[in-house]
């Protein structure tokens, strides 16, 4: 069912809107470089490397007006979309202006009525964001009164979005999921190798990215922070922590005997081992003896077993 009128021009009109739909989902079938496109912006404005930020209150007012402006530039680098005559983009032939709103209340000026929106919503919070298409008809508009005469998406035209992903997962920022109390632990130390070290004994069983690591060292050459000679891998072994990799296969499965959380390619996890006499359930063979999942609130004094980068 067509959302305008049936005549020639809306019939057009509205075959473009799936066009531009179509191509976009051809281009990202699962979300996946979206959902990258999300993650990577938050993460841009955040700088954790250089500020130690990592949340949307800690942003100046300018910095979180500023995101919209860098979605839109991050979605065109990631795609390659054309550049529009009149508005920002081209696709499939036809203009498209790129809005982003955190409340889905997105702004459309004068020069995109009756163009295409590819609107967009994003939460760090919830790890989870939406991007949708909807045509700024005048029906679809209120009428802004402020002096560019702005206006917004009225009730008809929110009804009338076409969602190519709602509410879709992104990488999880874990600094966000976890009790304030263990993330200011983790942050209390002065030295970064000794924030990072907290971070992989507080943070088990999660999802840790590489920005993550980041924010905590504040360093340069924050993944050396995490590697064998003196990184948290060897200074946590003693205490009966694993410390695998997506990168390699081997430590993926690892994972998975242990049935713990299963890190993406660029994330870490951590998990405390220790040795049990035979195999069972969320247990693995690594260094001629078994080993299975403990509890943080359990004692080990028997250091975890080295495992390989592969």
């Amino acid at each position: 069912m067509l959302p305008f009128e049936l005549d020639e021009l809306s019939a057009a009109e509205d075959l473009e809107l799936e066009a531009v739909a179509a191509t976009l989902l051809a281009a990202d079938p699962d979300g996946s470089r979206m959902a990258h496109v999300f993650r990577s912006t938050f993460d841009q404005l955040y700088d954790g490397q250089r500020t130690g930020r990592y949340r949307w209150d800690q942003l100046f007012k300018t910095e979180k007006t500023h995101y919209g402006t860098l979605i839109e530039i991050n979605l065109q680098r990631e795609f390659g979309f054309d550049d529009g005559q009149i508005l920002d983009y081209t696709i499939a032939g036809y203009e498209v202006d790129s809005k982003y709103s955190a409340t889905a209340q997105w702004m459309l000026p004068p020069e995109s009525i009756n163009h295409l929106i590819l609107g967009s919503v994003a939460s760090d919070e919830k790890s989870a964001w939406s991007i949708g298409l909807v045509r700024a008809t005048p029906e679809n508009r209120n009428v802004g009164m402020n002096r560019d005469q702005k206006g917004s998406l009225n009730a008809l035209g929110k009804s009338r979005i076409k969602w190519l992903f709602r509410d879709a997962p992104m990488q999880p920022n874990i600094l966000l999921q976890l009790p304030a109390a263990h993330v200011a632990r983790i942050f209390a130390p002065r030295s970064g190798q000794a924030r990072v070290n907290e971070l992989f004994r507080v943070a088990t069983n999660m999802r840790i990215s590489r920005n993550i690591i980041a924010t905590v060292a504040q360093q340069d050459d924050f993944m050396k922070r995490v590697r064998e000679n003196g990184g948290a891998r060897s200074v946590l072994r003693s205490e009966g922590y694993l410390i695998l990799g997506g990168d390699y296969s081997a430590q993926t499965a690892i994972a998975r005997s242990l049935g713990c959380t299963v890190p993406e390619p660029g994330e870490l996890v951590s998990i405390r081992v220790g040795p049990v006499d035979f195999a069972m359930a969320n247990s693995v063979n690594l260094e001629g003896r078994y080993w299975h999942r403990i509890e943080d609130d359990h004692t080990t004094t028997t250091p975890a077993p080295k495992v390989l980068a592969q």
